[in-house]
């Protein structure tokens, strides 16, 4: 796919390598947006998943794609930083799980904006979701305007009247609305990784939160799974 022109609006978009994030991307460029996707080397547990990103940022004509490296890691508190809490592979359950990072969002916005103000873009765009479970406090459509009005607040551009708009496209679209419109818009999921323990092939376990919402999204939707399992698995 080819990217934006060069005399189009940019935007940066926060590209983890799984489908709510590649989706985000197949919506921006729809807008006809010139699109800057920028992934975080934060110290998870795997970078298959920044593999993925490179391959979605390339399949959907991202205009340039960088990888930022910031051990949150060092800090650990989340079950996808610290290897000593276990990601949980027994069902979904309700509150805030332990896959939560600390104010993960609000450091990658934040890196977003400094590269969205370098690049004069006005839009930024994340894979937020408050419909289908995931328990996370910055993903809720309050976060989503506090963070706009703090952007506004913050930066040379938004005081000399550029102001900065923050998008969550599928924030209110369930998982299999969400695989719908990436499938309308060429989106090969294939591609993406979206499990909190893949191998280092990218493959899904099958048992955490995030493949059991992911391939409940495709049951929901009807279509088929193209996820790669490590193993033949019921999610």
């Amino acid at each position: 796919m080819t990217g934006a022109p060069a005399t189009a609006p940019a935007a940066v978009v926060l590209l983890s390598g799984g489908m709510d994030s590649a989706t985000v991307l197949a919506l921006a460029r729809e807008q006809g947006l010139r699109c800057y996707a920028l992934s975080l080397d934060y110290g998870q547990r795997h970078l298959a998943e920044l593999d993925a990103a490179r391959r979605v940022a390339a399949a959907l004509g991202a205009a340039g794609h960088e990888i930022v490296r910031l051990d949150l890691g060092r800090f650990g508190g989340s079950a996808l930083t610290d290897r000593a809490i276990a990601v949980p592979t027994s069902g979904i359950r309700q509150g805030i799980p332990c896959t939560y990072v600390p104010a993960r969002n609000t450091v990658m916005l934040s890196l977003a904006l400094s590269w969205a103000e370098t690049l004069g873009a006005r839009h930024l765009f994340y894979g937020a979701n408050a419909v289908d479970y995931s328990g996370y406090p910055d993903c809720r459509p309050d976060y989503v305007a506090a963070f706009e009005r703090m952007a506004n607040l913050a930066t040379k551009s938004a005081i000399e009247g550029q102001t900065i708009r923050l998008h969550a496209p599928i924030i209110a679209l369930s998982k299999a609305d969400i695989i719908r419109t990436g499938l309308r818009l060429g989106v090969d999921y294939a591609m993406t990784v979206s499990c909190y323990q893949a191998d280092a092939q990218g493959r899904a376990c099958g048992r955490c939160d995030a493949c059991r919402i992911r391939a409940q999204g495709f049951a929901d939707a009807g279509v088929p799974d193209t996820t790669r399992y490590r193993r033949s698995v019921e999610p």
